[in-house]
């Protein structure tokens, strides 16, 4: 039988209900944190779902629900699911903008599917950050939000305490990548063939990427970024990679962005991050030696960006998923 080795902090997942429901976008968060899972021990997700007032929804299709109970649920939530909305130019009210406001600020997780960006849109915790939805509304977040940093190209986008996808089935993509960060890739390989899906779409680690790379820009960007996993505890320059792109900086620079949805630090310094993840997980190597077996230098650059990218420091990372028992040295 299979164990849960590693924990959610707060393994209470709320879904917000409403009327409009939408129905696939709801499911989604049902399947994946709500569908009871014995044979994965007694640490999983705990699923509720939570209406203004408590109140009886109605969904699409002729569904409708009773929900588990009202907003106040939002204030033991480790994790609040949007599930859509019931339109985008549908006004959300404000007691549900502020409930989602206390939970950020008491360190709950906020996951939007599809339109439910808009959601997260008006209470203003997006401003400054990246976030998708789907391609179809993407014009108009980026129109009405415009501190958002709309990218319409992704499945999904991670930062940290708020999490977005784009068009109803990314939601599953998304639900997935929760489940790979709190209880790592076995567990959610193993969801994921109940769900008979794929793990991750585009395959291999594509899910890990600012943006997977668009395959109208394989070739010479594609063969760069072989390279730079190959190197990536050496000292990466741009003038460097655009010569090995035969590129000018600028071209380079433009074309890398035109791939991957980021500039080449930033996608650097994801791959960086996410070795780092890799190395705290599976060996008790000194947090100055991951630096440098990753590329970041020193172990203060790597709690620099290990917190920036993950909201969280590598000791506290370690301590939650380390495959080792023994005792931990200190950050």
């Amino acid at each position: 039988m299979n164990k849960v080795v590693r924990r959610a902090l707060n393994p209470q997942v709320v879904a917000l209900a409403y009327d409009g429901l939408c129905a696939f976008e709801f499911s989604c968060a049902a399947e994946v944190f709500g569908l009871p899972r014995p044979e994965l021990g007694p640490h999983w997700y705990r699923f509720q779902t939570c209406s203004a007032g408590g109140r009886r929804v109605r969904g699409q299709y002729g569904m409708s629900m009773n929900p588990s109970g009202g907003l106040e649920l939002l204030a033991a939530a480790g994790t609040i699911v949007i599930p859509g909305w019931r339109g985008i130019n549908v006004p959300v009210p404000e007691t549900n903008l502020d409930g989602l406001r206390k939970a950020h600020a008491r360190g709950a997780r906020l996951l939007s599917i599809c339109s439910g960006a808009f959601v997260l849109a008006a209470t203003g915790l997006l401003d400054g950050k990246r976030a998708t939805t789907h391609w179809r509304y993407a014009p108009e977040l980026r129109a009405r939000y415009p501190r958002i940093r709309v990218d319409p190209g992704v499945l999904y986008v991670d930062e940290g305490q708020l999490l977005t996808s784009a068009g109803s089935a990314a939601g599953l993509d998304l639900c997935l990548h929760l489940v790979r960060r709190d209880f790592g890739a076995a567990i959610a390989n193993q969801v994921a063939r109940r769900l008979v899906i794929a793990p991750h779409r585009d395959g291999g680690q594509a899910q890990f990427l600012e943006r997977p790379v668009d395959k109208r820009e394989r070739g010479s960007i594609s063969a760069v970024i072989e390279s730079i996993r190959g190197r990536v505890n050496e000292p990466l320059r741009i003038a460097e990679l655009a010569r090995l792109a035969a590129m000018s900086e600028r071209t380079f620079m433009r074309r890398f962005r035109a791939a991957t949805g980021a500039s080449p630090a930033d996608w650097i310094t994801q791959v960086r991050v996410d070795l780092a993840r890799e190395l705290l997980e599976s060996t008790e190597l000194p947090i100055d030696a991951i630096a440098a077996r990753c590329g970041l230098g020193t172990a203060v650059t790597l709690r620099h960006h290990f917190r920036r990218k993950l909201g969280v420091r590598p000791v506290d990372y370690r301590r939650r998923f380390s495959q080792s028992s023994r005792p931990l040295k200190p950050d």
